[in-house]
């Protein structure tokens, strides 16, 4: 009796072991596919909101990463909406857009991530448009003829999960960043 009673305690501590083991590894794997969707959410969406400001593309794209009351309410893509961008001035052809995710929590179970970034802008490629020389050389003064820098920052985020799908809910800026700081990159 008392080697029966060994040999299925051994059995027991066996399998809980790797019932312990298989529920880690799950936990593991929902974790890092949950972090690899939100950092494509969110490279992804900044590079479209970019572009969207400095470039007047397709604002109606932003529906893939965004929600709509954020973007209802968003200041700078309001401004370029609305004809009052700072690079209003500038024909962009391309920017070099950077953001490295450098926190995020989700559990797997859970349809709302948080997550905090660093966003940087360091290349603009762009001209000034001869028409807006004017309205740029009163603006910006003598660095009038390149494109103004884009504020870098350090932002948090709250995703959230609909319909399978991570969208950006909000975002706040926790604090500037100087161009010459590297600690984003």
């Amino acid at each position: 009796m008392a080697k029966l009673r060994r040999f299925i305690w051994y059995l027991a501590s066996r399998l809980l072991l790797v019932v312990v083991l298989l529920g880690l590894f799950t936990v593991t794997f929902y974790y890092a596919m949950n972090a690899a969707n939100i950092y494509i959410v969110l490279k992804d969406g900044m590079a479209k909101r970019a572009q969207v400001i400095m470039m007047d593309e397709d604002a109606s794209e932003l529906n893939k990463f965004f929600q709509t009351n954020y973007l209802q309410r968003d200041e700078n893509l309001l401004q370029a909406e609305n004809g009052e961008s700072p690079y209003l001035c500038y024909t962009i052809r391309g920017i070099d857009h950077r953001l490295k995710m450098t926190w995020m929590w989700c559990w797997p179970w859970e349809t709302t991530a948080r997550a905090e970034f660093i966003e940087r802008i360091p290349r603009i490629d762009g001209r000034l448009n001869k028409t807006y020389t004017d309205t740029a050389k009163a603006l910006y003064g003598d660095d009038y003829e390149t494109p103004p820098k884009w504020q870098a920052g350090r932002y948090t985020a709250t995703l959230v999960k609909e319909n399978n799908q991570w969208h950006i809910k909000s975002i706040a800026l926790k604090e500037t960043l100087d161009d010459t700081d590297d600690t984003g990159q």
